[in-house]
């Protein structure tokens, strides 16, 4: 199977670089640094390092926590931490600047793993989420390296597609040390797949351990002041393009009830915000634009977030929170981050991506699930012509966000016990 999955690997070459330029037609960073792909880069010359692999900017963003505190704990250990996109690679160097070596993951073939792996020397790899690639895998358990995955998540839709790979996937995760993961339902369903009982456990979401950043309100509020402080404001977050139709008529119908609401509204991928403000003006909106206006004023009705890290304040300045990817089959993303600011969350029907967070929100009352447009306008009105709703709402999501903190600290026991 090992044999098989390396030549089909090694034959889908061309097809893959076909999609790296296709892809760098939306994004010009597709088209480079391409020797990285293939574990070719100028060795830093590190001895026993900690490697954190994050695939884009949600892993990069979850994996935040865990790389503040490896750099607190192990300040002498040179850190890496690699990314397949480019969008996660921005955001890495945003979050982390020069703090740590980044590089993009090589592709999954024995002389780019071979060529990757003795470039950076790793103590210990750490893949963030969910990304299993037999021969990296492989490389590791034979170069004596642990491997642990942690804030492991597996939908349903991902085990089923992993376990069409049989045994190939069961012999990769008997290669990991250990698999922290995110919920019992993704211990569970990593255990089907093979991986090791004894060696998978729960731990809980790293990202409930993120730091609110400290001027997010205050910023917030400025935001507020600029636009109008009393304008009945909602934003529309990671949304792709299943979920805008839905976004574009539920804006409509609000503003016949509430003529001066704003709708903020930030695309998944950067790729799309020309196209995001094309479609918002097609709609008749008055649009103004993060990278034109900075702001939107009091005449504008939709403000396109076409800039990259900055939802935390926008989330603040915002009344109610819909999360995307969630009308459409994507799975949706992460609903932390308004919760954890006190901000009423909406989702679609699909969050299989984040279902035991989202579950623990709907649960508390934090959370509204909707299935259309007409859901989302009621849903969306509902909570902004009700301040004591979206109080309750809102803090029993910062509640549930506070519950739930702790597991950095539990990934960075089985992090000390892999490296002593």
């Amino acid at each position: 199977m090992g044999f098989l999955y390396t030549l089909v690997m090694y034959l889908a070459m061309p097809v893959v670089v076909a999609r790296l330029l296709f892809r760098g037609v939306r994004n010009r960073q597709y088209h480079y640094r391409w020797r990285e792909r293939f574990g070719r880069f100028k060795a830093p010359g590190f001895s026993q390092s900690l490697w954190v692999h994050a695939v884009s900017v949600g892993e990069v963003n979850a994996a935040e926590p865990l790389v503040r505190a490896l750099q607190a704990r192990y300040p002498e250990r040179q850190l890496v931490l690699t990314t397949v996109t480019p969008t996660g690679s921005a955001r890495a160097r945003q979050l982390f600047g020069d703090s740590l070596f980044h590089v993009y993951l090589p592709y999954d073939l024995p002389f780019a793993v071979a060529s990757f792996l003795g470039r950076i020397r790793p103590a210990l790899a750490i893949i963030v989420e969910t990304e299993i690639w037999p021969n990296l895998y492989r490389a590791c358990q034979r170069r004596g390296i642990p491997l642990l995955i942690v804030n492991a998540r597996l939908s349903e839709r991902s085990m089923r597609g992993y376990r069409a790979l049989g045994r190939l996937v069961s012999d990769s995760l008997a290669c990991v040390s250990y698999v922290a993961a995110q919920s019992q339902a993704d211990a569970a369903r990593y255990r089907e797949l093979g991986a090791p009982a004894e060696r998978v456990g729960v731990t809980g979401y790293m990202k409930f351990d993120t730091q609110v950043p400290p001027n997010a309100m205050e910023k917030g509020m400025e935001w507020r002041r600029h636009w109008g402080e009393d304008r009945p404001v909602w934003i529309a977050a990671s949304t792709h393009e299943g979920d805008e139709a839905a976004v574009w008529q539920a804006h409509a119908a609000l503003l016949r009830q509430m003529p001066n609401a704003l709708l903020l509204i930030a695309g998944r991928h950067p790729e799309r915000f020309r196209l995001l403000e094309s479609h918002a003006r097609g709609q008749g909106f008055a649009v103004a634009t993060r990278r034109q206006h900075r702001l939107a004023g009091p005449q504008h009705q939709v403000f396109v977030i076409d800039s990259m890290g900055e939802l935390m304040p926008f989330f603040a300045a915002s009344d109610v929170a819909f999360v995307g990817g969630s009308l459409c089959p994507i799975g949706g993303h992460n609903v932390l981050e308004p919760a954890a600011l006190s901000r009423p969350v909406v989702v679609g029907p699909y969050t299989f991506n984040f279902e035991g967070i989202t579950s623990s929100l709907l649960e508390a009352g934090a959370a509204e699930r909707i299935s259309d447009a007409a859901g989302l306008a009621r849903a969306i009105g509902a909570c902004l012509a009700d301040p004591q709703r979206r109080a309750q709402m809102g803090e029993a999501g910062r509640r549930v966000f506070e519950r739930e903190r702790g597991a950095v600290g539990r990934v960075m026991q089985l992090i000390d016990s892999a490296l002593h």
